[in-house]
């Protein structure tokens, strides 16, 4: 979820351009050398960096530029595919606005103390046999309560992976066991606009959705905990052994106290109550700067002579709070809204990207190929599937990924005698959980840049996330629970 609101009703409102004139040869060019060259550039170019530092970006920009050629050739003016392009840039403008948000809240965060404390008590709660299963629990539980898995991640998220690099498990293994306790609770709490959108696209109501969702939901989740369980009892506690040494040091350092949690609490607390997320967040930047001032005066003097100018610094750019152990010195470390730049510049590009594809009509014409070949109740089940793991790739968009097949495939499912709440789940288990599996997608950009974790290091221990979409197919192709209109047999 990129918990925007603006967002969600600006896409759920755009029209899906069709375009006769291109044929799917046409559409899938653009899709086909954009992901040739980021292949090539995993698999053979030594550290990523083809064009540098932002290789990636620029990739999507020469797909998108590919893209621009074909719809040229295709009688599409450069004012319309300009038009969609900045219909995505708008989109994307509250959430960018939470990275750079987010940036300063692990800034602030840092020098009040608040993430060395959560990593301080989690190190004497949190032992690695429990770690994997707790940390998809109470992300979960978070995501729940607020609607957000962006939330869950800016907070709990950023504590778990602390507590889990001081214990020396694989960060992947850590971010991956966050997400998928942060998706779950994002798909099933009524407060997600994804959890709300999908219902409005299909034809069915929120609570429908959320019941028949627990059906292929409930036992994803159920296995994610207990691999992770399985994961965690194999864990070698390398990093058992130094806790005492690693709490000396983070109390010689900060001053720890349980009153810096209100600073997470009242974060949380506010997105419960619906508060826009710009405004919780911000609350979130500035309580943390005043329990910086009250709790770590002499972290505020290591920084800078004036408390002002130090919390300026971990707003704005790196922040490095040293301690006498090198593991610390590694974990307490924050490069701010600055720090956010390389994860804001993937988003601009991505939305660049996708939003010529929809200016071309691709979009809409990769979507009724799928559509065209869907003759069987499973059939039609796996293109949706497809179509939003497809949209995800190329929109780079969640939102996207599940507006556009459900607009596409509403009729379909009607046509076949299928009850609209079988559409607004497959869109969720497809589209609004995997959407975090794809580096350049809104979602995967944000929480890997967020978490410090690339999505390549987690993407196999997004366990929930990668399996849920199988679970969806797997139903529908033992006809398990699928519900059918009245009057309709299945």
């Amino acid at each position: 979820m990129q918990d925007e609101d603006l967002s969600k009703i600006k896409i759920e409102n755009q029209q899906i351009i069709d375009n006769k004139e291109l044929n799917i040869f046409e559409a899938i060019v653009p899709v086909a050398i954009l992901m040739g060259m980021l292949a090539y550039n995993v698999f053979f170019i030594e550290d990523q960096e083809w064009f540098g530092t932002y290789t990636n970006q620029y990739i999507l920009l020469i797909g998108g530029f590919v893209a621009f050629i074909g719809g040229l050739l295709n009688k599409v003016t450069p004012i319309v595919m300009a038009k969609e392009v900045w219909e995505n840039l708008k989109s994307v403008f509250v959430p960018i606005m939470i990275l750079f948000l987010v940036g300063a809240l692990a800034g602030t965060w840092l020098i009040s103390g608040v993430i060395p404390a959560m990593v301080y008590y989690g190190l004497q709660v949190l032992s690695p046999e429990i770690f994997l299963p707790a940390s998809v629990i109470i992300a979960a539980v978070i995501s729940i309560a607020t609607g957000s898995s962006w939330t869950t991640s800016a907070t709990v998220g950023i504590a778990l992976v602390g507590i889990g690099r001081a214990l020396e498990i694989n960060p992947g293994m850590i971010a991956g066991a966050v997400i998928s306790g942060a998706y779950f609770g994002d798909k099933m709490s009524p407060l997600s606009d994804t959890t709300n959108l999908a219902p409005a696209m299909s034809g069915t109501d929120l609570f429908t959705h959320i019941r028949y969702m627990t059906i292929t939901t409930i036992p994803t989740i159920i296995i994610t905990l207990i691999v992770f369980g399985i994961i965690s009892a194999t864990i070698e506690p390398t990093g058992n052994a130094d806790i005492s040494n690693l709490l000396a040091s983070i109390n010689k350092t900060f001053n720890i106290s349980p009153w810096l949690f209100l600073v997470p609490v009242a974060v949380i607390i506010l997105i419960f109550l619906k508060t826009k997320p710009l405004v919780a967040l911000a609350s979130g930047v500035i309580l943390a700067a005043i329990f910086a001032v009250i709790f770590q005066p002499e972290v505020l003097k290591g920084i800078s002579e004036s408390s002002f100018s130090a919390i300026s610094n971990s707003i704005l750019t790196d922040t490095a709070i040293a301690t006498d152990n090198e593991k610390l010195n590694d974990l307490f470390f924050s490069g701010g809204m600055r720090g956010m730049l390389w994860t804001i510049f993937l988003i601009i590009c991505a939305m660049v990207f996708g939003g010529i594809m929809d200016g071309i009509g691709a979009l809409a014409r990769i979507t009724k190929a799928l559509l065209s070949v869907a003759t069987s109740i499973f059939g039609l089940f796996a293109s949706t599937v497809i179509s939003c793991l497809g949209l995800n790739i190329i929109a780079s968009d969640q939102y996207l990924a599940i507006v556009i097949p459900g607009k596409m495939f509403k009729k379909a499912f009607e046509d076949k005698g299928l009850a609209p709440e079988n559409l607004s789940r497959t869109l969720e288990d497809s589209g609004t959980v995997t959407s975090v599996l794809i580096p350049w997608n809104t979602c995967g950009a944000y929480q890997s840049g967020v978490l410090g974790v690339g999505v390549g290091e987690y993407f196999i221990y997004a366990i929930f996330n990668w399996l849920s979409p199988f679970s969806t197919l797997l139903f529908a192709a033992f006809r398990i629970k699928i519900k059918m209109l009245k009057g309709k047999l299945a």
